[in-house]
């Protein structure tokens, strides 16, 4: 699906970037507005924040994937897909769970939430190789490609758009 390559540093800036942008962006939205509106799923902005912050956790976990990508494993034959991470349940699943799993968080909590697991998976991106950009991989919603492509799409232009989105509603 993602084809373009992204390096390292240009996927460090656009994290660091879209980190800032969400964090000053939905900070500046009051708590009851963003629980106004429906978005995609029936989701109102809190629970996109939540969404947003729960999945950022998962990209240091894509890393791993990737790296550890070429051991064969016990339970799996070799072939010649990229390694995946995999949403238990499906990912439609998943992020019924994640919403869930916050539905008592404040905006505040999900912005501390959000934050540091950003700051996690920039640390995370900071210590490895370029090399393992280059890597194929395949997300768990069904984005393939270069790792840096894959985790410039979800967690920079899939987060960004879900801001765009919940700032446009808030008016």
């Amino acid at each position: 699906m993602a084809t373009e390559v992204v390096t390292k540093e240009h996927l460090l800036q656009g994290l660091r970037q879209g980190g800032a942008d969400l964090l000053a962006k939905l900070s500046a939205i009051p708590a009851a507005k963003l629980e106004e509106g429906a978005y995609e799923n029936g989701w109102n902005g809190r629970q996109i924040l939540s969404h947003i912050a729960a999945i950022e956790w998962t990209y240091p976990k894509l890393l791993a994937v990737a790296r550890e990508g070429d051991k064969p494993r016990e339970d799996k034959p070799a072939d010649d897909k990229p390694p995946q991470r995999t949403a238990s349940g499906g990912i439609d699943n998943y992020n019924q769970r994640s919403i869930e799993r916050y539905a008592d968080s404040s905006v505040a909590d999900l912005l501390k939430v959000f934050k540091e697991n950003r700051e996690t998976t920039i640390a995370a991106i900071e210590a490895e190789e370029d090399d393992l950009f280059l890597k194929p991989v395949k997300s768990a919603g069904g984005v393939t490609g270069p790792l840096g492509t894959v985790l410039n799409y979800v967690a920079v232009m899939h987060v960004n758009g879900h801001v765009s989105d919940i700032v446009a509603a808030a008016g």
